[in-house]
């Protein structure tokens, strides 16, 4: 049901936009024109309707787009994947690959571009080279909502922590994308709770970027200071807003395996979240701020909960998720933020640096039981791609 009523949104922008005939398939024989109202349908709402998309970052290199729909009966409306950029030799190669999997399946391509070499690698031609990969892609029929330097107000990214040379960076970036036909820019901090974040790319006292980001303008970067104001690159540049927005435990250190607090998520979200451990209501609202004011689509980029295998104490897997499904599918979340138009589930395992004792098991459906679970809790307002 859910994916019919997705198609009736796409088969309604394809009316609107492209003068279909009624009862026509919403899959255009103009891959370009297919992958234009791919965008309109996960960014507008059609005739009052409040969904929301569902996403998944795979792990791609165990996993793939028909490996999900195998296991889960379902097909996500976008995956995600990160790359280096510039782009290498991986462009010719694996991610070509995986482009066309993604385009199989009508979905949208969520392509987090990371600068490991810094943001002076960002030249004119590494732009127009952009623009051109993903015109190629958008031609094909794949959509791409391109996530530049994600959690750039993190410390553990090389692009971290550096408003000066972010701010032009990104607006630059975002120039080469929005000039493919079928392509949007996405910015994406991680949520604030806990900034400043000190790791081995945290802005230097006595630099130009510690002082942008000393907001208060007291001498030194604290938790009082805004996390997300300094690196915003402004309304004219930018086509999507979005959080990293995960459940990591109670408190710092993490690796205990807990439940998610009450309505953690969207305390994290609106800056409202404390705890008996924490109180992070210094941290600015989010949604009021980047998504509501300025009436862009707001995505959750990546979410998940945290399960550490290294542990043989504490919650369940599906106790810890079951909790946070809870909270980021709560009936009642597309009518209080209404500009949300993606959730992005991080469906992989991996080291976390913060994490030391195991690994974390933030995919959702590789376990029948977590799965299942998974699959019981999807409301009516999250939507799915077409079959």
């Amino acid at each position: 049901m859910i994916r019919k009523q997705f198609r009736s949104i796409l088969a309604t922008i394809c009316l609107v936009v492209a003068g279909c005939a009624v009862g026509t398939a919403p899959r255009l024989a103009d891959p370009l024109d297919r992958a234009r109202d791919q965008l309109a349908a996960l960014e507008q709402h059609e005739g009052g309707h409040r969904q929301v998309g569902f996403g998944v970052q795979l792990q791609w290199d165990q996993d793939s787009p028909a490996g999900y729909e195998e296991r889960t009966g379902r097909q996500p409306v976008l995956y995600g994947e990160f790359v280096e950029f510039p782009f290498g030799y991986e462009v010719a190669t694996w991610l070509g690959e995986k482009v066309a999997q993604v385009e199989a399946e009508d979905a949208i391509l969520m392509l987090t571009l990371e600068p490991r070499d810094g943001l002076h690698s960002i030249t004119d031609a590494v732009l127009a080279d952009l623009t051109q990969q993903l015109t190629d892609w958008n031609e094909a029929g794949t959509p791409v909502l391109v996530r530049f330097a994600h959690e750039m107000n993190g410390s553990w990214y090389p692009w971290g922590q550096q408003p000066s040379q972010y701010i032009a960076t990104f607006r630059a970036v975002a120039d080469a994308v929005r000039a493919a036909p079928a392509s949007r820019i996405l910015w994406s901090p991680n949520e604030g709770g806990g900034y400043p974040f000190d790791g081995p790319y945290a802005a230097r006292p006595g630099t130009l970027d510690y002082s942008m980001l000393d907001t208060n303008e007291d001498g030194e970067i604290t938790p009082a200071d805004d996390p997300y104001a300094p690196y915003y690159p402004g309304d004219a540049h930018v086509n999507w807003v979005g959080l990293s927005l995960y459940h990591f435990g109670e408190a710092y250190p993490w690796g205990e395996n807990a439940v998610p607090e009450p309505d953690k998520f969207v305390g994290k979200l609106t800056g409202t979240f404390h705890s008996a451990a924490v109180d992070e209501t210094s941290v600015p609202d989010f949604y009021a701020e980047y998504a509501d004011s300025s009436g862009k689509p707001l995505a959750i980029s990546e979410t998940s909960a945290l399960y550490n295998t290294g542990r043989d104490d504490g919650a369940s897997n599906l106790e810890i998720k079951s909790t946070w499904w809870d909270q980021v599918f709560a009936p009642d979340l597309p009518k209080r933020f209404p500009q949300l138009r993606l959730i992005n589930w991080f469906e992989q395992d991996k080291s976390e640096n913060d994490v030391h004792d195991g690994e974390v098991r933030w995919a959702a459906t590789r376990e029948p039981a977590l799965r299942d679970a998974l699959l019981a809790r999807v409301p009516e307002w999250l939507v799915f791609a077409p079959e």
